[in-house]
């Protein structure tokens, strides 16, 4: 296996996790924003299942590829990659207005999605910092 293979390997799992955090963190910073929203439905992505999908080890995602029948058709990979992993939050309690979020279990995901964000990039500073301590020979 070559350097570049083995560096790819390790920054692909923390580029993915960074990447899934990022929509992650848009999903529940929507949610945060529609509080008072009526009949607005809070949402969250199935991480792990995302995560699999982004690293090759797929799993069915319940998507069929479609057929078109012209070259000037639109591709049915309009929708962003993500959107099959991103789920309906369950209701917790019942608001008059229709709307199911719930800003402790919102602003709890927020506070825990950031953590985890910030964590793959302190993963990702410090393998780069090793290869460079590595390819410079110091220490």
């Amino acid at each position: 296996m070559t350097i570049k293979t083995l560096l790819d390997r390790d920054l692909m799992v923390h580029h993915s996790a960074l990447n899934l955090q990022a929509y992650r963190q848009q999903l529940l910073a929507s949610n945060i924003a529609n509080a008072d929203t009526p009949h607005y439905k809070a949402r969250d992505i199935e991480f792990g299942a995302a995560l699999d999908e982004s690293l090759g080890r797929r799993r069915w995602s319940g998507s069929l590829a479609l057929a078109t029948s012209h070259p000037a058709h639109l591709s049915a990979d309009a929708r962003l990659p993500l959107d099959s992993f991103v789920k309906f939050r369950p209701e917790w309690q019942s608001a008059v207005d229709g709307n199911t979020v719930h800003m402790d279990t919102e602003r709890a995901a927020f506070a825990e999605n950031s953590v985890h964000y910030e964590a793959s990039v302190t993963f990702i500073n410090g393998l780069l910092r090793s290869m460079q301590t590595a390819i410079t020979g110091q220490q």
